[in-house]
């Protein structure tokens, strides 16, 4: 096999289909059905030439590929996997580093240690909080409720890491009522039920009602984890940190916020504000493959008692060397061993966009996003349902019909603007009716990405009001 020719004829394909990006239709040309069907063939007797084998790959799956990188694409909160962390993610591959620990893989241990030093003052957060670097904010809000969950048992005098959760004392988990489900699905996995939680009132943007969550957190006798938001997964808002987390304190309970984006506001000076307070928590969960662009798979579980994170997560054997004074172990913060280096891509996105770039990038995205909500709110028959300060877009269309009317209309105008693809958007339910939802988290999405944007959603709210009359 020749290496460099392999690799050459990679990289000239992922090249190929990044430069076509704004030109191809945000959806996929092949849904899933035929996609299986593609590759459907029995399993190989004989091997094949790689570079014949990669070719076939490309033919069977672009096809099937969401235009994810794409300018225009809105449909959920994806960042637009920036090339400088796809060159470095492909570095990642070809040096084929397993990150369990710093003797192993020395350099992707360093490059996590200042990577998540880079982290912490861009975010703003306590500097000495610890960090893992996991697949994305599921498994990063599971490690940090790992890490709660443990605390919150000991200050009661029960240790879960060794007599699990038999006969421990219950732990109240108070939670608003918009939260998002990954964060259901790690109190599962903790086997702290995803139903069994206090649910909080919210408010008509998904904010907990701080009232609301004082009476809850009176009633807490024991052990407590309170959950906020930072970033609101359909209207973009965030949780009255401020005014929450010394509520929660006074109980003794343990804040973690999930900001899977949200959290990068701090980030950028124009909507740092909305993000005051966070810092006051115990841990944080946020993406890399959202607003920072790296490549999927990256996501950080920040926590600030690094002995709570490593009670938590730390894997041992004597087959693995110790960590030392002054080193770090990635896999003593993260639910996994053997695991792919993945502060190179992180490192790399940093150096190259620097805090100013990141900053502007953040701040375009939400211009960009209050731009598309004041043209479509230009139309008397769409409306907009949040206040657009962050990057999110919540929209309802036939604002004067009936509900179900509405909801009709609806579903119509966001098929109708996928079947075009100019852009993609998708849809939801939200306070129980249809609506579109606009997540604009691209780094090439910018006011002129916005009008396009704008324009297709208007021509596919025409249409549809026209085949409906």
């Amino acid at each position: 096999m020749e290496v460099d020719s392999l690799f050459r004829l990679a990289a000239a394909e992922a090249a190929r289909f990044r430069n076509d990006v704004a030109e191809r239709p945000h959806r996929p040309l092949r849904g899933y059905a035929d996609s299986v069907s593609v590759f459907s063939e029995p399993l190989p007797d004989q091997g094949a030439d790689a570079e014949g084998v990669l070719l076939q790959l490309v033919a069977m799956a672009e096809p099937g590929l969401h235009l994810m990188a794409g300018p225009r694409f809105f449909g959920w909160v994806i960042g637009g996997s920036h090339p400088a962390g796809v060159a470095a993610d492909m570095l990642t591959s070809a040096w084929g580093q397993n990150a369990g620990n710093h003797t192993a893989a020395p350099a992707a241990a360093a490059a996590e240690v200042v990577a998540g030093r880079w982290l912490l003052d861009l975010l703003d957060l306590p500097r000495t909080s610890s960090i893992g670097f996991v697949t994305g904010a599921t498994v990063a809000n599971f490690t940090c409720l790992a890490a709660a969950r443990g605390a919150v048992l000991r200050a009661h005098g029960w240790d879960p890491d060794t007599k699990g959760l038999f006969g421990a004392p219950p732990i109240a988990v108070l939670i608003g009522d918009d939260a998002h489900t990954t964060i259901f699905s790690a109190l599962q996995f903790l086997g702290l039920g995803h139903d069994r939680v206090v649910r909080v009132e919210t408010d008509g943007e998904g904010r907990i009602r701080p009232e609301a969550f004082a009476r809850a957190m009176a009633a807490v006798d024991g052990p407590a984890i309170a959950i906020l938001q930072a970033g609101q997964i359909n209207t973009g808002a965030f949780d009255e940190f401020s005014t929450l987390i010394p509520l929660a304190k006074a109980k003794g309970a343990w804040v973690h916020v999930d900001g899977a984006f949200g959290l990068w506001a701090r980030a950028c000076p124009e909507r740092r504000a909305q993000a005051d307070g966070v810092e006051l928590a115990d841990s944080w969960a946020t993406d890399g493959h959202k607003w920072l662009q790296t490549p999927y798979d990256s996501g950080y579980a920040i926590v600030r008692d690094e002995l709570a994170h490593r009670r938590a997560m730390t894997i041992a054997a004597s087959y693995l060397p110790l960590a030392g004074e002054g080193e770090r172990d990635p896999s003593h913060y993260v639910p996994e061993l053997s695991r792919r280096a993945r502060g190179f891509a992180t490192w790399a996105m940093i150096r190259h966009l620097g805090r100013s770039g990141i900053a502007a990038m953040i701040e375009r995205n939400c211009r960009a996003a209050t731009i598309l909500a004041e043209r479509l709110a230009g139309n008397s028959g769409i409306a907009v349902l949040n206040a657009v300060k962050l990057n999110q877009v919540v929209l309802r269309f036939g604002a004067r019909l009936s509900p179900d009317a509405g909801d009709r209309l609806t579903q119509e105008v966001i098929a109708l603007v996928q079947k075009d693809g100019r852009i993609f958007a998708g849809g939801a339910v939200w306070r129980g009716r249809q609506v579109m939802r606009l997540s604009v988290s691209n780094w090439q999405t910018d006011e002129e990405e916005a009008e396009l944007a704008a324009d297709a959603v208007l021509s596919a709210y025409e249409r549809a009001v026209d085949g409906a009359g």
